[in-house]
């Protein structure tokens, strides 16, 4: 799934790097070599990582 079109990140780009240490969408997005642009994915990023972050 695309979580971020502006960026073309799909869900498991962001799932590995919260895997990787990522914890916020800011840390996400720099790990990937980007930022969020118009911020309407912000919320589905974090949701992804506390995901991440609770099956650790």
């Amino acid at each position: 799934m695309v979580v971020c079109v502006c960026n073309a990140l799909r869900e498991r780009d962001v799932r590995e790097v919260a895997r990787n240490g990522a914890q916020s969408a800011c840390q996400a997005y720099r790990a990937l070599g980007c930022q969020a642009k118009c911020g309407q994915c912000v919320p589905f990023a974090r949701a992804i990582i506390a995901e991440e972050r609770a099956a650790a």
